[in-house]
Formats: structure tokens, C-alpha cells, sequence
């Protein structure tokens, strides 16, 4: 039987203004959680922020309070409250109760405001029918404008919707008082770093405009003020260690995306400097920051590319056969923010996170090339450092790709029958990764010993073969040759994290793929065998640290003395402290001797001292006892001459007592 089909007239609705926002959040703010209702905050400080950038008023006020209120203060002309005689409706209904409405959808030229990041008519009644409550006053023509707007419905009780008072104030602005509503966005607590940092990127693209933000629940007050913009935040990102001075480029110009469409005004400022130990690439536009740049992001790759290559060529400086530069050797070295206005935009989609204007890019691209071009003329010196410097990343770059490579095919293996591939390595049964342990002992003599008096079924053994590399002294591709540190990798195998710019990728890290319960380093008592300990701690340190964070890592300590009685019962002391008691308790004749070598233990005390769950000793490596140990590498054996120094001249004479005293 057929469903009657009831779709009519009677099926059809539309919703109220407020009921749009109040019952379909998502479709105006993008969300109906914590980032929808951030949004609200973005429209209110942006209407704000463009009355500014016309010259009225060079200050914005925010306050973040602790019921999750917020108020948004400015010096502009202030919001038009009264009858409208043209629309046939109060101002204050145009602004904050019909989306779409408000000053900056003029028809004709759009004067008002040409670059605007507000929208105003959308964003602030939106934000109005959006709140629990908002209250607005507006100093404007000699008068104090109140108006009070409850649950998207204006709850002021005059019959104009407003209350119109002679002002004592000479200036003029307009205060915003809302509290986003929890029966609209499911999350209202918006948090104290996302307002500072859409102030502070305010105040880089808008330079002279001064923005405030007190935050009620600790008391504190932020002021981000940029005089020059992004020249001065440039300067700031860069702290003085840049090896360029700034260069700061700009352009005024009119064009169109197609011929069939209209020509449109474009703004557009770049600042940029050249820095070994930092980079930077933002991207702004219309006052909004632009997270992935889109036309802008594209102009600046090909221009620099273009400029650098072709300057690289001229001076003779690839290599025979040298392939050429790209955009990431120069952006490894780069700081650069790009703001642009226009009064047309085309964004890639409703995040708004990229634009895609093409005369933006076609006019940035080409100017970017010229004022390039007349850079490297006119700066010989920095040119020179600049050059060199982005041959170095190249180079670097392309070491570490084929590094990537190699490392890549050897720990992208599946780990079945590893046993097979890691020389000397020795599984154990289970398959139960919560009982499972790894022994990293310290040589062959060790893997017998060990092999001999583990608990086969749980306990697997690898041995490293001399002294491990010093990971904090090599680099990625001396690393990544060991054998040693490849077959722990292998074994362990979870792969790596790299902290080179150029690895990050070196190959899938993930915690999950690793098969043990504990690590456990297992070497002699001495002072080879701490050096071996300490080596493979810094290089779980420096290439695995979450291991070592998540609580994996563990140390074997092993006795410093047998101590056998006269009854022959023996026992073991792993401190000076331990021995003397022991000692002092059996109170008679006994027989000492200091441990020997973990390869010359018989299988029965190897699992008595150190592998037994139930007598063994283990010790967790923490990332602060890892962070001392990779500290005391730095310092011994690392590059720090001057510290090294300091700390033989500060405690060399301890090391000569203990010396003298052995």
C-alpha cells in the first residue's frame, strides 16, 4: 500500500529571525559548541575593531567576567539607536534583531566600511539571539542610549525599545554586555587564551590600535598594541637573533578575478626578516587570520621560490647537477606575516580559513617577485647570508630524505620472526604484552648468563654489543647507522620521534605497536657499565620519550657484594650502607667479595638478583632523571667547554679526595 503522500502547504514553516540562531547555532557560528560560541566574540570585538579602523576611536576594551559574561567596550561614533525613516523601523532592530541588516550591507558602494571583519546586521544580532542576556549602551550625539535584550526578545519595556538619556560624557561609543546562552551552545566557558590570542592578532594587523583585555576572575589586565603592525611583530617573533634586518613591502592596486567580474580594491602588506633559530608564516586577511592563507600562501611560495632560485643561478652557487631549492629551505629559515585587505573576498569555505581570490594571488605573486628582485641588489651582505643559509637547509634537507628513506625500509618491517633479523636477539613465549619484559643486557657474556636464568615464558633478552653511540653528540644519519641502536629499535617497535625538522615523518610512531611491559636495563656495576646505562637511557630519551615519560623504562640493579657466611648461606648488598649490616648482623666470620661481571653469575643467582619479579630490585627511569642524565651527557661529553670548565673547577677537588682515599 502506498504512504499518503501529506507534503503541502500545512508541511512548510519558516523560522523567527531568533529561532534561526537560537534553534540552528551551527548553520550561523559554525558550531553549536565552545568554538560557535567563541565565534560570537570575534563578531562583537570585529564591529568594534572596524568603527576603529575608520579613525573613530583607537581603543577596545574586553572583559571576560567569571559567570562567562563578556562586555566589549569601544570609542567609536557608537551604534545608530533611532527611528530609521528609510527602512520604516528603529535602528537598534536593524542591528541587533534582523540578520543581515546594519551598516555594512550598503547597496551602493559599501563606503561605510570597506574592509570589514564584522557583520555587524549578522554577527551582533546573531550574537543577541545567541545570549541568555545582552545590554548595550550607546554614548552617541550628546545622548546615553540603554537597551536590554533577553532570550533573543528586547526586554527594555519602553515602547521606542530603548531608553534615551542626556549624556555627561563627551565621548562617543557603544558597550556591549552579553552572556552566551547554555539552552543554544552546549559549552559557554570560554577560555582566557583564546581571548588573548584573537586580541593580540587584532593588534598585529591593526597597527595604532590599542586592545585591552581584563579578565574579572584573576585580576589581571592584557594590552597588545602593535605602532607598525607587522613589522613590529615580525621584529618581536624574531628577538634580535634574525641574521637580516626586517623588510617591509607594500601595495595598493584594483583588479578582477575574471573579466566578467567586478574590479575590486586590494591592501596588502609584507614584512618579513631571516632567522636560523625560528620561523614564522601567518597569514591575515581583513583583519581575520587566515589558518592555511590560501591565495596569499600560494603567491609568497612561488615568489620567493622563483626569486631565490634565480638569484641562486646567477651567482653560481648550486653544485653541478644540483637540483633546485624549495619553498621548505627557505621556510625553515623564514619569518613572515602577510596581511591583506580587500573589499571583495572569496573564502574556500564557511571556516573562512583560507581565501581564494585570484587577483590577490596573481598581484601578489608578481609584486612579491620584483620587490625581491630589487632586495637582493640593494642588500649584497644579507643576500650573501640569506643564500648560504637556504643551501645549507637544502642540503640538510636532502640528507635527511635519504636518511628517511633507509631508516624507513629498516623499521617499516612487520615484527613477526624479528628473531630472525636482530642478531642475537631472544624472544620469549608469551604473547600477553602486560607480562611481557625486555632485558637490554651489556654483551654476550651477559645474553648467556641472562638467557640461562630468566623465566623463558615472559622475559626476552637483547644484548647491546659495546658501547652504544652517544646520541646527543651525532646526528640523525650516524644514528640511524648503528647497528646496534637500529636492532634495539627494531625489537622495541614502535618506531621513533624525531625532533629534526626533516624526520618528523621518519616513520609511524605509535606507542601502541610496542609489545613489552617493561624495559629493563641490566648492566654491570661499574664504571663501564653505568656509561653503557646512561647511553641507552639518553637514547631512549632523544628518540623514544614518551617511553620513558609513560613509565616503560626501568634499571636492574645489581649487587656490589656476596656476602657468604660461615653456615655458607649467602647474601647480596647492592649499597655500602647494605653491606655494613649485613656484617653487623651475621657477627661472626663471613667471606666477601665484590660481584662479578653479570656474564660470570651462575643462572640461579642471575635470577635471584635480577630477574625474579619477587627479589629483584628495579629502578623506573622518570623524565626528570632522564632529563639529569641526558643534562650530565651535555655537559660531559657534549659541546659546553665553558660548563665543563665551571664544573671542574667547582667540584674537580671532590673527584681527587675520593681518589686518594681508594
Amino acid at each position: 500500500m502506498r504512504k499518503k503522500n501529506n507534503y503541502g502547504n500545512e508541511s512548510l514553516s519558516t523560522l523567527a529571525e531568533k529561532d534561526k540562531v537560537r534553534l540552528r547555532p551551527g548553520v550561523i557560528f559554525g558550531s553549536d559548541g565552545i568554538e560557535g560560541c567563541q565565534h560570537t566574540v570575534m563578531e562583537i570585538v570585529g564591529n568594534s575593531r572596524d568603527e576603529a579602523a575608520e579613525k573613530f576611536g583607537d581603543r577596545i576594551e574586553v572583559t571576560r567576567f567569571k559567570d562567562q559574561s563578556i562586555e566589549v567596550k569601544d570609542y567609536g561614533r557608537g551604534i545608530p539607536i533611532e527611528w530609521n525613516p528609510k527602512e520604516q523601523k528603529y535602528n537598534w532592530e536593524i542591528v541587533f534583531s534582523i540578520l543581515y541588516g546594519g551598516g555594512k550591507y550598503d547597496k551602493n558602494d559599501g563606503s561605510n566600511y570597506q574592509f570589514s571583519i564584522g557583520l555587524n546586521g549578522l554577527g551582533t544580532a546573531a550574537t543577541q539571539f545567541a545570549s541568555e542576556y545582552m545590554d548595550v549602551t550607546v554614548l552617541r550625539d550628546g545622548y546615553k542610549y540603554d537597551l536590554h535584550f533577553y532570550k533573543g526578545e528586547n526586554a527594555t519595556n519602553t515602547k521606542e525599545g530603548y531608553v534615551k538619556s542626556k549624556s555627561d560624557y563627551d565621548q562617543t561609543g557603544t558597550r556591549i554586555k552579553w552572556k552566551p546562552d547554555l539552552d543554544v551552545f552546549n559549552d559557554i566557558d570560554i577560555p582566557l587564551n583564546y581571548f588573548q590570542q584573537i586580541l593580540k592578532r587584532q593588534a598585529i594587523v591593526n597597527k595604532g590600535i590599542t586592545f585591552t583585555l581584563y579578565n574579572e576572575e584573576s585580576g589581571e589586565k592584557f594590552i597588545y598594541f602593535y605602532e607598525d603592525g607587522i613589522a613590529d611583530y615580525v621584529k618581536e617573533f624574531s628577538e634580535d637573533i634574525g641574521f637580516t634586518d626586517l623588510a617591509y613591502f607594500e601595495l595598493e592596486t584594483m583588479g578582477k578575478d575574471r573579466k566578467d567580474k567586478p574590479e575590486y580594491k586590494v591592501k596588502m602588506e609584507i614584512a618579513f626578516c631571516f632567522n636560523n633559530e625560528k620561523n614564522l608564516l601567518e597569514y591575515y586577511h581583513n583583519s581575520s587570520f587566515l589558518e592555511h592563507g590560501g591565495s596569499s600562501d600560494k603567491a609568497v611560495k612561488n615568489s620567493f621560490v622563483y626569486a631565490i632560485d634565480k638569484k641562486l643561478n646567477k651567482e653560481g652557487k648550486y653544485k653541478k647537477g644540483e637540483k633546485k631549492v624549495t619553498f621548505q629551505d627557505i621556510e625553515d629559515s623564514l619569518i613572515l606575516a602577510v596581511n591583506t585587505y580587500s573589499t571583495i573576498t572569496s573564502y574556500e569555505n564557511q571556516t573562512k580559513k583560507a581565501i581564494t581570490n585570484v587577483f590577490i594571488k596573481e598581484a601578489m605573486n608578481e609584486f612579491l617577485k620584483e620587490k625581491l628582485e630589487i632586495y637582493f641588489i640593494e642588500n649584497r651582505l644579507e643576500t650573501e647570508k640569506i643564500l648560504e643559509q637556504i643551501l645549507v637547509n637544502k642540503r640538510s634537507r636532502e640528507k635527511a630524505e635519504k636518511t628517511r628513506i633507509d631508516v624507513r625500509k629498516k623499521l617499516s618491517k612487520k615484527i613477526d620472526n624479528i628473531s630472525n633479523r636482530v642478531k642475537k636477539f631472544v624472544d620469549c613465549r608469551s604473547k600477553d604484552i602486560s607480562k611481557r619484559e625486555l632485558f637490554i643486557v651489556e654483551g654476550d657474556s651477559a645474553l648467556g648468563s641472562t638467557k640461562m636464568g630468566r623465566d623463558a615464558n615472559f622475559q626476552a633478552i637483547i644484548p647491546v654489543r659495546g658501547k652504544i653511540l652517544n646520541c646527543l653528540k651525532s646526528d640523525d644519519e650516524k644514528i640511524f647507522k648503528s647497528d646496534i641502536i637500529m636492532d634495539l629499535l627494531k625489537v622495541i617497535g614502535c618506531g621513533v620521534e624525531s625532533k629534526s625538522k626533516h624526520l618528523k615523518e621518519l616513520v609511524d610512531f605509535d606507542m601502541s605497536k610496542m609489545t613489552w611491559n617493561k624495559l629493563i636495563i641490566c648492566t654491570d656495576a661499574d664504571v663501564d657499565g653505568y656509561q653503557i646505562r646512561c647511553l641507552i637511557i639518553t637514547m631512549l630519551y632523544v628518540l623514544i620519550p614518551t617511553m620513558i615519560e609513560e613509565g616503560y623504562v626501568y634499571i636492574a640493579e645489581s649487587p656490589l657484594y656476596e656476602i657468604t657466611s660461615a653456615k655458607g648461606k649467602t647474601y647480596f648488598a647492592y649499597t655500602e650502607k647494605e653491606k655494613t649490616k649485613i656484617i653487623n648482623r651475621l657477627n661472626g666470620k663471613y667471606k666477601i667479595q665484590r660481584s662479578k661481571g653479570l656474564g660470570e653469575n651462575e643462572p640461579e643467582m642471575m635470577w635471584e638478583t635480577t630477574m625474579s619479579p619477587e627479589t629483584r630490585r628495579l629502578i623506573q627511569v622518570t623524565p626528570s632523571e632522564a632529563q639529569k642524565t641526558k643534562a650530565a651527557f651535555e655537559l660531559f661529553l657534549g659541546d659546553n667547554l665553558k660548563g665543563r670548565k665551571q664544573f671542574i673547577e667547582e667540584h674537580g677537588h671532590t673527584y681527587l679526595d675520593r681518589s686518594d682515599m681508594s
